[in-house]
């Protein structure tokens, strides 16, 4: 109720990005704090061969640079995913790129991959992992591709990222979900995602630190059952580890709450937030009914409530993750997910 309040009085009226950047300036200061102040029971979870400190994470999208890590698990994050981190830097799309729609508790991002690049991330990540903290956190790195790269070089250049970026890595999770990045959602394709996931898995099977790193696809809500199928046919066939579901939607419901102006004026992007839930956890439910159990299954997209993420470990993932929550529910929801992650 007192984040409520804040957010009502402060947050509300503050340009989005804006806002964003003073409460993670806030996290990443506190880390030292939260980390004594915030206790979560452990209930260890394994999948991809990786011991979890709990089943709820944090999305990617939030630290796309890799620089809050332990603020974020120190207020009760089992596992942070940064990213999504390119090969070369960019600036991202112009702004304003992100817009709330609030009356849905939902977000609407146009971001386009703005970071530091891969090189800058890596280096950060290094240093981390020399640290007491850092050395055993889950870090999960997201990959995508750079904006001015053309299409036939983006296996070249995902290549580029995970070499840099897997090993510091506890799992690498391949980004051609976006809708932020003009064409990169034809890469899910299995003709194009082929090649894509077969090259990345040869620099997560050999990261050069001794240790193979666990590889992830994530996909989109969008894309058709049958589509959804042969994806998942296709990580199967490869050997990936895991498969994410899902990433935001191009879709603009006729159940959002917000009136369709103010919807329309939010422009293009990624729609996230409980409007998202419905076709996340039925493309989460068709995933384990096709894999059996084969792949582990991160359920994220929608995740707003503790039992969203019951929900989805109930549907069959072994991990979930949530981040637009976070937005409207401020740093204690972190903890109440995770109590829920049992």
């Amino acid at each position: 109720m007192v984040y409520q309040a804040f957010f009502d009085s402060v947050f509300a009226s503050m340009d989005p990005e804006k806002a964003h950047d003073r409460a993670f300036a806030a996290i990443r200061a506190a880390g030292p704090v939260t980390r004594r102040a915030v206790r979560v029971t452990p209930a260890p979870r394994r999948a991809m061969g990786i011991e979890f400190p709990h089943a709820f994470g944090l999305a990617a999208g939030f630290d796309k640079n890799a620089r809050a890590v332990p603020g974020l698990l120190g207020i009760g994050f089992g596992h942070v995913e940064i990213g999504t981190v390119t090969a070369q830097p960019q600036p991202g799309n112009p702004r304003p790129r992100l817009v709330r729609l609030v009356d849905d508790h939902a977000v609407v991002n146009r971001m386009g991959f703005n970071n530091d690049g891969a090189a800058v991330v890596a280096s950060r990540l290094h240093r981390l992992r020399r640290s007491r903290v850092g050395r055993d956190a889950v870090i999960g790195v997201n990959i995508g591709k750079t904006k001015i790269v053309p299409p036939e070089e983006a296996v070249a250049d995902y290549v580029e990222s995970a070499k840099l970026l897997a090993p510091f890595a506890s799992y690498l999770v391949v980004n051609v979900s976006s809708p932020n990045t003009s064409g990169l959602r034809d890469l899910q394709a299995v003709d194009e995602l082929r090649p894509l996931l077969t090259a990345v898995k040869e620099v997560s099977d050999a990261p050069g630190n001794g240790a193979r790193v666990p590889l992830v696809v994530k996909i989109a809500p969008d894309l058709a059952d049958e589509d959804v199928d042969a994806l998942t046919d296709l990580a199967l066939e490869l050997g990936l580890d895991g498969i994410s579901a899902t990433n935001t939607t191009i879709d603009r419901p006729d159940s959002l709450r917000t009136d369709r102006a103010t919807v329309e004026a939010a422009g293009p992007g990624g729609l996230s937030g409980p409007v998202l839930r419905e076709r996340a956890l039925d493309v989460l439910v068709r995933l384990r009914a096709r894999t059996d159990g084969r792949v582990a299954l991160i359920g994220v997209g929608g995740v707003t409530t503790p039992d969203d993420v019951r929900e989805r470990l109930a549907a069959g993932a072994d991990l979930v993750q949530g981040y637009t929550g976070f937005i409207y529910s401020g740093p204690a929801w972190p903890s109440r997910m995770a109590r829920a992650a049992r």
